[in-house]
């Protein structure tokens, strides 16, 4: 019997001449619609939908915080009504609180309909509100909520405090105040209170999955809005509702100030919210691996990002000038060849500052030699929120355009990332004739420009002939490679006046093609069995 499709399986319909994969029961909802696709993708056939979501190219607002973690307390009636209100092509205002990557996501894929909400006070050109908020809104016109996990939810109590009741007095206070508890996602405490039945009753309350203990030396030093001398003097912190939410939120900023509960002489606690640093809206500063050069190399996170960016700031002597034009129109475009580290952090930081997002552009993946360290110091110093979108390293596309794999089965199972010593020393351990002794495939970087030096010293470990590469700007326009034998290298840079983007590969494993991997040897084919 059909009933609804939020209980009934995904059904897919195959014609019987396999050309058409039909969804027919329980849409995006219950999986056929994406289960139709996969059909269709197997056998070759034309996928067949016909949710009007889909057809649009919008939003699927009934999975949409399943998708991004999110939850919602909307009534099937309710988010019917969204649905429809949205796919109708009605005005649609999109209120957003906080940041992650699925707000990041509708900002970037906004419907015709549908605008951000930039003035709160008046709502009336929409006839819905799509909020990802963990706040409560009193409008006139329907609001669609997803809940966001991003609160944390710091706890102080007596010891043997009585735990009946507690969670519904919280989510009260909570509700009262604004606040859903449907964006609770973890219950912190001091490690006094570690056994307390209270911490045990609340950790699985609600989506909680996530109890933090911290000591008091965790702890110290963090500020909170109401300190307590008698606290203090028991466990050593000011405060340990409010210090341990603000903890547990990475520093983030505090939605509700310490509140006392007392439900019987036995039942006395306190507690307080955090909303995550990491969530917070305003400016932001994402660095962007750009990958070894070409464009279509950046990851599909670091290309919205640079299209989203309202200052790009990339490492010009180093990124091609290509991976700028993803900018949108408006954003300011900076090379940071010629500044020096105080005016590229007045930069960041001007731009920080009017909550808009900058995006700091570092060649390969930004830990790879990427000279952020020095830039996340200052981050930290001034409390800045930032993030590392990861990017493909050269040493990648050196294998791919050298058509080698760097590992080859019980010969080479190592390969090291390092840089031959010029200007900037290296740790002793660290000298490349040491590192060479393991017989490793070796990437060095940065290093052409003391290939004496560095053909020296691989000399004491690998044979003359050991096979090399040299990788000029790989994956750009201009990209050379040069292969030779490792007593040949310093004539082949010298020859070719290869410069500092050059990358230097040595090891057999380049252009290896003896022997076969030992995952297709009949003793593994067993990995490959159902």
């Amino acid at each position: 019997m059909v009933n609804n499709k939020y209980t009934d399986p995904a059904v897919v319909c195959v014609d019987s001449m396999g050309r058409n994969a039909i969804s027919v029961l329980s849409g995006h909802v219950g999986g056929a619609n994406r289960l139709c696709e996969e059909v269709a993708h197997i056998i070759g056939a034309r996928p067949v939908v016909t949710t009007q979501s889909d057809n649009l190219g919008t939003w699927k607002l009934d999975i949409l915080g399943k998708c991004m973690g999110w939850e919602t307390d909307a009534t099937r009636a309710e988010m019917n009504q969204a649905i429809a209100t949205l796919v109708n092509g009605k005005p649609v205002g999109l209120l957003l609180d906080i940041r992650d990557r699925g707000t990041d996501y509708l900002e970037a894929d906004l419907p015709a309909n549908v605008s951000i909400v930039t003035d709160r006070t008046d709502v009336s050109k929409y006839q819905l509100i799509i909020a990802v908020t963990p706040y409560i809104y009193d409008f006139d016109i329907p609001i669609l909520y997803y809940r966001p996990m991003v609160l944390n939810l710091g706890v102080g109590c007596r010891r043997d405090c009585n735990p009946e009741g507690v969670a519904n007095y919280i989510g009260n206070i909570l509700n009262d105040n604004g606040i859903s508890p449907l964006s609770i996602k973890s219950v912190s405490t001091i490690d006094l209170k570690k056994d307390e039945p209270l911490i045990a009753k609340l950790s699985t309350w609600n989506n909680i999955n996530l109890c933090n203990i911290y000591t008091a030396e965790q702890l110290a030093g963090i500020e909170v809005p109401n300190p307590s001398e008698k606290v203090l003097k028991v466990t050593g912190v000011a405060g340990v509702a409010e210090s341990c939410a603000i903890k547990a939120s990475d520093n983030g900023k505090i939605i509700l100030e310490k509140h006392k509960g007392k439900l019987s002489d036995e039942s006395d606690f306190t507690f307080a919210v955090a909303l995550d640093k990491g969530a917070l809206r305003g400016g932001h500063i994402e660095f962007v691996g750009a990958g070894p050069g070409d464009p279509e190399l950046v990851s599909v996170r670091g290309k919205r990002f640079l299209e989203q960016a309202d200052l790009i700031l990339y490492a010009g002597s180093l990124v091609p000038k290509e991976l700028t034009y993803y900018a949108k129109p408006g954003c300011t475009v900076r090379s940071s060849a010629s500044m020096n580290l105080e005016e590229q952090f007045e930069l960041m930081k001007e731009f920080y500052d009017r909550e808009k997002l900058v995006v700091r552009l570092h060649t390969g993946d930004p830990c790879i030699y990427g000279a952020i360290q020095e830039q996340m110091a200052f981050f930290d110093r001034y409390g800045m929120n930032y993030h590392i979108t990861p990017g493909i390293s050269s040493f990648q596309a050196a294998a791919a355009a050298l058509k080698s794999q760097f590992t080859i089965p019980e010969k080479v199972q190592t390969i090291i990332l390092t840089r031959g010593e010029g200007r900037t020393p290296m740790p002793e351990k660290e000298q490349l004739h040491k590192l060479a002794a393991s017989q490793s495939t070796m990437c060095i970087y940065l290093s052409a420009g003391i290939v004496d030096d560095v053909q020296r010293e691989l000399l004491m470990a690998y044979p003359p002939e050991t096979p090399v590469a040299a990788c000029y700007k790989l994956t750009w326009k201009e990209e050379k490679i040069y292969r030779g034998v490792l007593k040949d290298l310093a004539r082949i840079v010298h020859e070719n006046h290869l410069t500092l983007t050059t990358l230097l590969v040595v090891g057999d494993a380049i252009n290896n093609r003896d022997g076969l991997s030992r995952l297709y040897n009949d003793n593994f084919k067993h990995l490959f069995r159902k």
